[in-house]
């Protein structure tokens, strides 16, 4: 197939792969370390493990997992660090997305505490609300340890968005996505986090998250230099279609690799990888190839406060710029 090598694929939010869910309080260390080698097999370079709104067990028992795994020689500079998305989110229907509304809390530095020490300080990236109460001191003191606060899973306005940027928040957690089907024509969250440019937009481009004009007008608002892709992948996400129990319910995952909660109709993470999205991505052609690669690469990797030399090898992977496709080694 041929192609230019790029540097790789930096994924920021995983939830799981192939049957395994990070957010599972019966995860053992082998079933992580096993999916963690299938995400790198397909094809994503590093990535942050993310653990959603759950009971504090789950926090406890799971954290502790992901983090002795970042010790092991074969996951130094690959598995980065954790996620953790929510639980100070809102709690409303629509905006608190697949998260389940019973584990969700208000803002709770000491709760933040207890999260970071279950970590051994492992957290790059916590989500939050913006218009909760007590979310700007939750922000600053995620700060002064070195999180990176992202906005998202909210109703905020762009007030509650410029206040959060002061106390330090620094992005957009899937921008066009976590919010309800219907809401205010102009004051809304992702009016309001496109017209912040003191946020970078995380988003989603698996086919299924974000219609190709509303990408576009991230990607255009924000410019490449401030968007971010990301897989959101969870555990179905390598299976074969069918009936799958996530988060607490039954989902949906059909032929097309969407996602979703028969229930509700709301999307429940991704089925696609990190190589899917962009894919997807470059098929509309929106960008070039060097504006791709960053938003896959280098934009994931400043955001965390990395640096490509911090990051492991993992599987070549290629752009062909003719076909507009990535592709692996075995492959070319």
């Amino acid at each position: 197939m041929g192609g230019v090598k790029i540097p790789g694929l930096v994924d920021l939010q995983v939830n799981g792969y192939k049957g395994v869910d990070f957010s599972d309080v019966n995860l053992t260390p082998g079933d992580f370390e096993r999916a963690c080698r299938g995400v790198f097999d397909a094809g994503t370079t590093a990535f942050l493990a993310t653990v959603v709104t759950s009971p504090k067990e789950v926090y406890e028992h799971n954290l502790p997992i992901i983090t002795t795994a970042m010790q092991r020689d074969e996951f130094r500079g690959r598995l980065l660090g954790l996620h953790i998305e929510g639980p100070f989110i809102s709690p409303l229907d629509g905006a608190r997305g697949a998260h389940e509304s019973q584990w969700i809390t208000r803002p709770d530095v000491g709760f933040l505490k207890q999260l970071i020490d279950w970590a051994d300080d492992k957290i790059k990236i916590l989500t939050i609300a913006a218009e909760l109460e007590g979310a700007e001191h939750l922000a600053r003191y995620a700060r002064e340890r070195g999180l990176r606060v992202s906005l998202g899973h909210q109703m905020a306005n762009e007030k509650d968005l410029s206040k959060l940027t002061q106390a330090g928040a620094v992005s957009l957690t899937h921008l066009g996505n976590g919010v309800p089907r219907m809401l205010d024509r102009h004051e809304n969250p992702i009016w309001a986090g496109l017209a912040n440019d003191d946020l970078t937009a995380i988003i989603i481009p698996d086919g299924h998250h974000l219609p190709a004009s509303l990408l576009k007008t991230i990607i255009r608002t924000k410019g490449a230099e401030r968007c971010v892709i990301v897989s959101d992948a969870t555990f179905p996400a390598g299976l074969k279609p069918g009936r799958y129990h996530v988060l607490g319910h039954d989902v949906v995952l059909d032929e097309t690799g969407l996602l979703y909660d028969p229930q509700t109709g709301y999307l429940a993470g991704s089925s696609a990888m990190m190589l899917d999205c962009m894919n997807h991505l470059a098929s509309l052609d929106l960008v070039s190839t060097n504006e791709l690669v960053a938003m896959g690469f280098d934009n994931p990797l400043k955001l965390i406060g990395l640096n490509p030399d911090d990051i492991g090898k993992g599987r070549d992977v290629y752009y062909n710029e003719k076909n507009k496709t990535f592709h692996l080694d075995e492959q070319e």
